[in-house]
C-alpha cells in the first residue's frame, strides 16, 4: 500500500519504521507518524502551516466551531464505505479523526506536508496511518483508495485519480462565495468575489462530478479567543491590517459569521 517517496517501490514494516527492496529506510517518529518527505521533495526548510496557524487551528475546530461540517463530511463518507481511504491535506485531523470513527472497519491514511500539523494529528486517532508526505507525490500506490477527501486543501487532481480505484471517489470541501462574508466584509474596503465552481475546469477526464450540496449556517463567536484563532488559521489572519484584525478581535459584542461550505463528489471511471 505505501510505496517510497524516492524509487516508488512498496515498503514494508521493519522493527520501528518501514523500508523498500533498495534500502531505502523511514523511521516512525516518537508521535506515530511516518515521515516520507525527502528533504529534495521540500520546498522550504518546514513546509506547509507553521506552529502558531496550527495551534490556532487546532483550538478552534476543537472547540466545536465547524463541528456540522465534520459532521456531514463523515455521514459522505460512511454512505460510500470504502474499504480504504486518505485524507489529503489533513492538517491537525480534526476532520480525519472523524472519517475514522465513521469508518472504524476501513484502512485510513492522512497526510500533511507541514510536520508540526502532523505532530499534533496523530493524537487524535491512533488507528490511522499518518505521513508527512508531498500532496504531489503521495507515497500510496496507484488504484489503492475508495475514497479520498480534500478539506480546505490544494489539490493535485492528477494525483488524486491516479490514487483512486475505478469506482472510488474524491470528496472535496471548499468555502462558497458567502463564506466568513461577515468577517471580510469588516476586514476589507473592498471583498473580493469569486466562482464556487471555478475547480470544476480542473477536473481531470475520467472523473465524475457525481453529488454536489452546500451547508451553511451561523457562528457566535463571542469571545478574543475564537475570534483570533479564526483569523490566525485563514490568509485573512497576514493579508488584513493589524489595526482591522484587532478590530474584530477586540470587540465587546459578540460576533456573527456565515459559515458556508460546499461539498463536491467526483467518481473515478473504470
Amino acid at each position: 500500500m505505501l510505496t517510497c517517496p524516492l524509487c516508488s517501490a512498496p515498503l514494508a514494516s521493519v522493527d520501528n519504521g518501514v523500508a523498500c527492496p533498495a534500502g531505502h529506510r523511514f523511521d516512525r517518529a516518537r508521535q506515530g507518524y511516518l515521515n516520507l518527505l525527502p528533504v529534495q521533495h521540500k520546498n522550504s526548510r518546514d513546509p506547509g502551516d507553521n506552529q502558531a496557524m496550527v495551534e490556532a487551528r487546532r483550538d478552534f475546530l476543537s472547540a466545536g466551531h465547524y463541528a456540522p461540517v465534520a459532521r456531514r463530511l463523515a455521514e459522505l463518507a460512511a454512505e460510500r464505505a470504502p474499504q480504504c481511504w486518505l485524507d489529503i491535506g489533513c492538517g491537525e485531523g480534526y476532520y480525519t479523526a472523524q472519517i475514522a470513527e465513521a469508518l472504524p472497519a476501513a484502512e485510513g491514511y492522512a497526510l500533511d506536508i507541514s510536520r508540526e500539523a502532523v505532530k499534533r494529528a496523530c493524537r487524535r486517532s491512533p488507528a490511522v496511518t499518518w505521513l508527512v508526505a508531498s500532496m504531489a507525490r503521495v507515497p500510496l500506490a496507484d488504484a489503492s483508495c475508495g475514497f479520498l477527501a480534500s478539506v480546505f486543501s490544494p489539490l493535485d487532481w492528477h494525483e488524486a485519480k491516479r490514487l483512486l480505484a475505478p469506482g472510488g471517489g474524491l470528496m472535496r470541501i471548499g468555502p462558497t462565495r458567502e463564506h466568513l462574508m461577515e468577517l471580510r466584509q469588516r476586514l476589507y474596503d473592498e471583498v473580493r468575489d469569486y466562482s464556487d465552481d471555478k475547480h470544476l475546469a480542473l477536473v481531470p477526464e475520467g472523473m465524475v462530478h457525481d453529488h454536489s450540496e452546500t451547508l451553511t449556517f451561523r457562528l457566535t463567536l463571542d469571545n478574543p479567543k475564537a475570534r483570533a484563532d479564526l483569523l490566525a488559521m485563514t490568509p485573512h489572519g497576514w493579508r488584513a491590517s493589524a489595526e482591522k484584525r484587532a478590530a474584530v478581535i477586540d470587540q465587546a459584542d459578540p460576533f456573527e459569521v456565515t459559515v458556508s461550505m460546499r461539498y463536491d463528489y467526483f467518481v473515478r471511471q473504470g
